[in-house]
C-alpha cells in the first residue's frame, strides 16, 4: 500500500506542476472577464472536463496515435506555441476584454470555443501533461496503478476547476481597468511562453534533420 501512496504523490506532483492551474488562472480571468459568474463556472467546468478526457485518452492510446499519424511531441509543442502566440497577441491589445454579446447563442459559442481551445488544449492539457500521461501509463504495470493514475489526474483537474472558479472573485475586484492591465501583462507572458514552446519543439526537429 505504501508503494501505491508514494506513486500517487509522485503522479500528483508531476501533473500539478505541468498543468500549473495557478498559471492558467490569470489567462482564464482575462478571457472570461466579459462573462457572468454562471458562464465562467460553465467555461471552467467544460475546460477541465475536456482536458481530463484528452489526457486520459492520450494516456491509453497516445503512443499508438502518435505512431499511426507520425506525430511527435515536438510538433505538438510547435503548434501549441503558435496558438499561444496568437492568443498572447490578442491579450496584449486587450481585444479579449472588448467582446460584446448581443445574444445567448453568441455567449454559448464563445464559451464553447475558449473552453476547448485554448483553455483545455493546450493550456491545461499541454504537451508536458500529455507526454507525462503516456509515460506514466506505460510504467503502470498493474490495473491498480492504472486506476490510481486516472484518479489522480481527475483530482488535479478538479483542483484546477476550483482554482479557476475562485478567479471570478478576483476578476470582480479588479474591475474593467484592472482586468485590461492584467490582460496586457499576461499577454506578454503568454507570448514569451509561446516562443519557448515553439523553439523547444523546433530545436530537436532541426537537430534530427542535421544529424540525419
Amino acid at each position: 500500500m505504501e508503494a501505491y501512496y508514494t506513486s500517487a504523490i509522485l503522479i500528483f506532483t508531476s501533473f500539478f506542476t505541468l498543468i500549473n492551474p495557478l498559471g492558467t488562472m490569470p489567462i482564464f480571468m482575462s478571457m472570461t472577464s466579459s462573462l457572468n459568474d454562471k458562464r465562467r463556472e460553465q467555461t471552467a467546468k467544460k475546460a477541465s472536463l475536456v482536458a481530463f478526457f484528452t489526457i486520459v485518452a492520450f494516456a491509453f492510446s497516445g503512443q499508438i496515435l502518435f505512431k499511426f499519424f507520425g506525430i511527435s511531441v515536438n510538433s505538438f509543442r510547435i503548434v501549441g506555441g503558435v496558438i499561444f502566440f496568437a492568443m498572447g497577441w490578442d491579450m496584449l491589445q486587450a481585444r479579449l476584454g472588448k467582446i460584446k454579446f448581443d445574444s445567448e447563442k453568441k455567449i454559448d459559442a464563445y464559451v464553447e470555443d475558449i473552453s476547448i481551445t485554448p483553455l483545455a488544449i493546450p493550456m491545461i492539457s499541454g504537451p508536458g501533461a500529455i507526454t507525462n500521461s503516456i509515460i506514466l501509463m506505460e510504467a503502470a504495470d498493474t490495473i491498480v496503478k492504472k486506476i490510481i493514475l486516472v484518479l489522480v489526474i481527475a483530482l488535479v483537474l478538479f483542483i484546477t476547476y476550483l482554482i479557476l472558479i475562485g478567479s471570478s472573485k478576483i476578476t470582480e475586484k479588479l474591475g474593467e481597468t484592472g482586468n485590461k492591465v492584467m490582460m496586457r501583462l499576461m499577454g506578454l507572458i503568454v507570448m514569451v511562453i509561446a516562443v519557448e514552446f515553439f523553439f523547444s519543439g523546433l530545436k530537436p526537429i532541426i537537430m534530427d534533420m542535421i544529424n540525419g
